[in-house]
């Protein structure tokens, strides 16, 4: 079943934020098998209190077990160190079957 990354991020330095941790991260989510779904600005909060304006980051990932060996992986865990103090990030995981004509979800 496929997986997917979602994170939304309240980003002090865009710029910065872009061009290290983005341009980095951006490499690795190729390497370890995962594609970018969504990447954008302007996030508009519904519901809750985390999410006004951030900006929403969305992976897919062939499973589970393929978005956690990024995510536990030592390179990633260097290229996580170029968000600190530049964003504020909250990163959920979700796995869910394909839906199809016979399976409304």
């Amino acid at each position: 079943m496929p997986a997917y990354l979602i994170i939304t991020a309240h980003i002090k330095d865009r710029d910065a934020f872009i061009s290290g941790y983005g341009a980095a991260a951006g490499a690795l989510v190729e390497q370890f098998g995962g594609k970018y779904v969504l990447r954008g600005p302007g996030a508009k909060l519904l519901e809750g209190d985390f999410g006004d304006g951030a900006s929403m980051v969305i992976s897919e990932w062939p499973d589970r077990d393929s978005a956690m060996r990024f995510w536990n992986s030592p390179e990633y865990a260097e290229v996580k160190k170029l968000r600190k103090n530049i964003a504020d990030c909250q990163v959920l995981l979700i796995e869910s079957p394909k839906i199809n004509a016979e399976n409304n979800g």
